[in-house]
């Protein structure tokens, strides 16, 4: 039987240093030391789904190295089915992040391992059973063109993280259940938020940062607040934690703005604790009476 959710994407090892500031362009600066980590958006998106309570498959690929082990055994420690997860002959990918004081990160990704992930890889997943597919970026486009529309196809609601912007075939985002995008990406697509429904999909969520999100449908567009947090730690992986969580909801059942409001509160919480899947919350801490 297919885990009702499955995830299409990367697997990162972390590499993370924070810095006072940012390095200008032949600058050098100091900072502390490298703490590594398991990320990639794929990864990510599979752990913030798993600890909310998602039965969760991820399909990508890591290398046969010791960042390889490190995010299997952080994908299965965490309950995320990596019978999906491929080794392949290339190194784990790895993202290099700077973080500064204010929580914030700058990020360059080496693929490695991602760039092996393959149509042929979605074709060898039985979509019988699935609820919900949702894919991000950081592995090959054309593989994740395919699988949208294998999932469609398969009558199997489709979710689409497309960070950072790429360009699709008209055909790929007619085939969107919902677009995820944030409010930077949300304009260099369309004009205004109603406009992303122009391009194709369903529905489109716009996520706002500490501000929450905007659920867009036919409808309309329904504003979903966000929680307010003590302190921003480290906004690494905030972007993915809402996906999983928003992908864990709907494939429970929830509608598309039910699944907004729980996938905002999981995303503020991510950011008060270091790292991108260390810093997920469980099912248990969402629902505390504190978060309200």
């Amino acid at each position: 039987m297919t885990n009702p959710l499955l995830v299409l994407g990367s697997a990162n090892a972390d590499l993370v240093v924070e810095v006072g500031r940012r390095p200008a362009g032949g600058e050098t600066v100091l900072g502390g030391d490298t703490v590594v980590l398991p990320g990639g958006k794929g990864a990510n998106t599979a752990v913030a789904a798993a600890r909310v309570g998602a039965s969760v498959a991820l399909i990508g690929a890591v290398g046969g190295d010791g960042y390889g082990s490190l995010l299997r055994e952080s994908l299965e420690s965490s309950g995320v089915d990596t019978k999906l997860v491929k080794t392949s002959a290339r190194p784990t990918g790895i993202a290099y992040i700077t973080v500064t004081p204010d929580g914030e990160n700058s990020i360059v990704v080496s693929p490695g391992a991602n760039a092996d992930v393959s149509s042929s890889d979605v074709d060898a997943v039985s979509f019988d059973g699935a609820q919900v597919l949702t894919c991000s970026l950081e592995v090959p486009l054309e593989t994740v063109v395919h699988a949208i529309g294998v999932a469609s196809k398969a009558g199997v609601r489709t979710v689409l993280n497309l960070s950072p912007v790429a360009e699709l075939p008209a055909e790929t985002l007619r085939q969107l259940t919902v677009l995820i995008v944030n409010e930077h990406e949300a304009a260099q697509l369309a004009p205004g938020f109603d406009g992303l429904l122009q391009l194709g999909p369903k529905s489109a969520v716009v996520t706002l940062g500490a501000r929450g999100a905007a659920v867009v449908t036919e409808e309309g567009i329904t504003e979903v607040p966000s929680i307010e947090v003590a302190e921003v730690v480290d906004t690494t992986g905030a972007g993915d934690a809402f996906a999983g969580a928003l992908s864990a909801r709907l494939a429970e059942g929830d509608t598309l703005v039910d699944a907004a409001k729980y996938a905002a509160k999981v995303a503020a919480l991510s950011v008060t604790k270091a790292g991108a899947q260390p810093s997920y919350p469980t099912a248990a801490e969402v629902s505390s009476p504190a978060m309200g």
